[in-house]
């Protein structure tokens, strides 16, 4: 899927890597720096030097090779068929007999004709419904608890769901090319299936509704806690986009279209952290980001300036996974300002399960940032914003005290490299 390969060269005026708990915000930080990140690839080979004392240029050349994809995929396909009970072995990437003979047990379990290799359907369904499974906490336990046939028929329970999203219609099946297929239901069903929330509708919306009012709400006009909240994240939104198309605008060697198809990344390989965003306390999730990041060998700066990009991207086209797990990112290299956006998404449902009380903590460990601080990444002119988005989060998310990460480890990680200019 990331196949190809990318060599590219890049002028810089002065490489600045340097270690740091924490990596600002802004992007003056970013001098002459590679951006780089979590986009679908290695980097194994990053030189630069400075060779003169001022205003020199300094060539590097950074070679991004992709990963072995398919290894990664053949892992995801390995975990899937353990957890719903088709025996893979370790997930070590490579399916070998152990593991076609779990996907020939996996396809005779789902109708599917048995060959023992998958066909993209089948891949997508299967690892889309581990990370549904994963994502849905206590729920999907009581549902496997509730099933005689375990884990096996929650995903009998799924392939159900989408060939009668409705759950009123009889659908009958058909067979080509030798294998099952779901039919349509018999009747149309217009209003039974599930529909993918619209953050950029949903934000048009809002500000339609903040227009009307005569401006934004603030802490003495505030009588709707959620609707002052869904102002403040229309805007949050709003300021990353901006801040994105700024860095893209710098980035040599990559179209903003190449830079977007890239960014893609970011979903697939944050999966497991995302759906832990809607089960796990903030110091949980952080700890599986970090070691995430440590593992990878890219520096915080080329990391931050990556996730910021993306983090626009994703909010730009609607891809809530990008934009999560680039938020994610940016709070695991210690930019906490930015859990923000992660309280909003966990309090408004958008790209993560509805959780007040997890929400609410995140708010508070980014707004202990600001107070400590930090800069202010959303609206920087308009401290007061803080104190309202506090006792707003307070009212809805009980009161709760916060939570503290301890997480802001130098991090590094592993893809392409996107070069800003001064």
């Amino acid at each position: 899927m990331f196949s190809k390969q990318i060599i590219t060269g890049v002028l810089s005026a002065a490489l600045l890597i340097a270690p740091v708990a924490r990596v600002t915000a802004d992007s003056g930080d970013l001098v002459g720096g590679i951006v780089g990140g979590i986009i679908g690839g290695v980097i194994v080979n990053e030189a630069a030097k400075n060779r003169e004392r001022k205003q020199s240029q300094t060539v590097t050349r950074t070679i991004v090779v992709a990963p072995s994809v398919s290894r990664a995929e053949n892992r995801e396909v390995q975990t899937a068929l353990n957890y719903f009970g088709f025996a893979a072995g370790a997930a070590d990437g490579v399916l070998g007999r152990r593991s076609r003979g779990a996907i020939s047990q996996y396809q005779q379990s789902m109708g599917y004709r048995v060959t023992g290799l998958l066909t993209p359907y089948e891949q997508d369904f299967l690892v889309t419904s581990y990370y549904r499974a994963v994502s849905g906490g206590v729920a999907t336990s009581q549902r496997i608890a509730a099933d005689p046939q375990g884990t096996r028929g929650l995903l009998l329970a799924y392939q159900e769901e989408i060939a009668n999203p409705g759950g009123g219609a009889a659908s009958t099946t058909s067979v080509v090319d030798d294998q099952v297929v779901a039919a349509a239901p018999v009747l149309p069903n217009f209003m039974g299936a599930a529909v993918v929330p619209s953050l950029a509708s949903h934000c048009n919306a809002v500000s339609l509704m903040t227009n009307s009012n005569g401006g934004f709400t603030t802490v003495s006009t505030m009588v709707d806690a959620n609707a002052a909240l869904n102002e403040q994240f229309c805007l949050a939104r709003t300021y990353a986009i901006a801040r994105g198309e700024d860095l893209v605008s710098r980035v040599q060697g990559f179209t903003p279209r190449q830079i977007a198809e890239q960014c893609e990344a970011f979903g697939p390989a944050m999966r497991e952290h995302i759906a832990a965003l809607s089960v796990k306390s903030v110091s949980d999730v952080v700890s599986g980001v970090s070691g995430f990041v440590l593992a990878s060998g890219i520096s915080p700066a080329q990391m931050s300036g990556t996730a910021r990009i993306c983090l626009s991207v994703g909010y730009r086209t609607d891809n809530m996974n990008v934009a999560i797990g680039s938020a994610l990112m940016l709070y695991a290299l210690g930019e906490k300002p930015y859990g923000e956006l992660l309280g909003h998404h966990l309090l408004q449902g958008f790209g993560a399960s509805r959780r007040s009380d997890l929400a609410f903590n995140w708010y508070s460990a980014s707004l202990d940032a600001l107070a400590a601080g930090a800069p202010a990444v959303f609206a920087p002119g308009q401290p007061e914003r803080n104190n309202l988005i506090r006792q707003a989060s307070f009212r809805i998310g009980g009161g709760t005290s916060s939570s503290r990460t301890g997480t802001g480890a130098s991090v590094s990680t592993s893809l392409p490299s996107f070069m800003v200019a001064q």
